[in-house]
């Protein structure tokens, strides 16, 4: 799993040079944004960020799962990680939040579900592991089930 170290050790301090070297805007092509509608039609995100999350939405398309986005949550915003002094990798464009009101951070599965929720399956995550993501669903401390960053 990358850490904000890592990520500040090869993007730098997320500035506006930072921006300017890193992060593009990528149009989302056409074939996903009309399977995915909850997707924004262009994407700022790190150019690193654009292949890997181009492969994970066509594998969701590919084997159905793409239904069970129904909300985006963001990629780029430059933050502490919650309740941490550390960056957030959404600080340098690599991480994404999906169906947020569906996935509070800190609840498991079973507690989404137990609260009317619909926390995403594993095969959706599935798409995410197989394309070069680390998954908040596999967290312990807090459970993140809204969250996917490169690894």
């Amino acid at each position: 799993m990358v850490t904000s170290q890592q990520a500040f050790n090869k993007y730098g301090n997320p500035t506006p040079d930072f921006e300017r070297k890193w992060m593009v805007l990528w149009p989302v092509p056409e074939d996903i944004r009309k399977a995915i509608p909850a997707l924004p039609p262009k994407l700022y995100a790190n150019k690193d960020f654009i292949k890997p999350v181009e492969a994970a939405f066509r594998a969701l398309i590919a084997n159905g799962y793409y239904k069970e986005i129904n909300s985006f949550g963001g990629i780029f915003n430059v933050r502490a990680k919650r309740n941490l002094s550390s960056m957030s990798l959404h600080s340098w464009g690599i991480a994404m939040d999906l169906n947020a009101p569906d996935n509070a951070l800190g609840k498991t599965r079973e507690q989404l579900i137990a609260a009317g929720k619909k926390p995403f399956s594993d095969k959706f995550f599935d798409a995410f592991r197989n394309n070069g993501f680390d998954c908040g669903a596999d967290w312990k401390s807090p459970a993140d089930l809204m969250h996917v960053q490169l690894k």
